[in-house]
């Protein structure tokens, strides 16, 4: 418990500091704890030492660890949807941050209806270029999709979310961080009434380079918790 402690207040000044270097609050910035594959004891560790968000990847996984989990935990779905599986993502999760087919969003919004319950979503834009990673890859094809998903009465648009590039060219990373940063700017002029306020971006490696380009939220794994199981 001490060494959970002990990560998460580390991460907490390497938060506070690259807020600093931006001019930001650093209450501005969540910080979420990514618990895919970790194990139930690493979760529940993680919990008493203070995390309340969390980030799951695949839907079957966050449900046999959450299901019965704390009430007070949020729960947020990282990793690509696929439509099969919004019924039980929409039981499970408070969020979806990885929204990038219309299809699937209105499969999630069926199932929101049916249990009576209005979700979060983000909008997932693949700024890498990576064929490997899901999301977006055209601004037109989002705002196409976002002037459907804006009759949609059970899913709140929230922001957007994007993996950065896996490579050590720092200015690679910070392009990628930027280019949704002005994409949330350009969603946010055209769609006024969208309750957006929502950049997730960021996760172990680039994370403080994401704070430094607009980010309110990153997705912190292996520097939490330590490899994976």
């Amino acid at each position: 418990m001490k060494e959970m402690r002990n990560r998460i207040e580390a991460i907490l000044d390497r938060i506070e500091r690259a807020s600093a270097r931006a001019g930001r609050d650093p209450s501005t910035v969540r910080l979420m704890a990514v618990s895919k594959l970790q194990s139930p004891e690493a979760l529940e560790k993680a919990y008493q030492a203070g995390m309340r968000l969390f980030g799951e990847n695949r839907v079957q996984e966050a449900w046999e660890k959450f299901s019965g989990f704390h009430p007070d935990a949020e729960l947020h779905i990282i990793g690509h949807l696929q439509s099969n599986k919004a019924k039980k993502a929409a039981e499970v999760a408070a969020c979806i941050q990885s929204i990038d087919k219309l299809k699937t969003a209105a499969e999630l919004e069926k199932r929101c209806e049916v249990i009576g319950k209005v979700m979060d979503i983000y909008l997932e834009f693949n700024t890498s270029g990576e064929e490997s990673k899901s999301g977006y890859r055209s601004r037109d094809v989002l705002f196409g999709d976002l002037e459907e998903m804006c009759g949609f009465q059970h899913l709140r648009i929230r922001g957007l979310m994007t993996i950065g590039p896996l490579t050590g060219d720092e200015r690679e990373i910070r392009r990628a961080f930027g280019e949704l940063r002005m994409l949330y700017e350009q969603v946010e002029k055209a769609f006024p009434d969208l309750p957006l306020g929502e950049l997730s971006m960021g996760m172990s490696s680039d994370f403080e380079i994401a704070i430094e380009e607009g980010a309110s939220m990153v997705r912190v794994g292996t520097a939490l918790f330590g490899p994976r199981m």
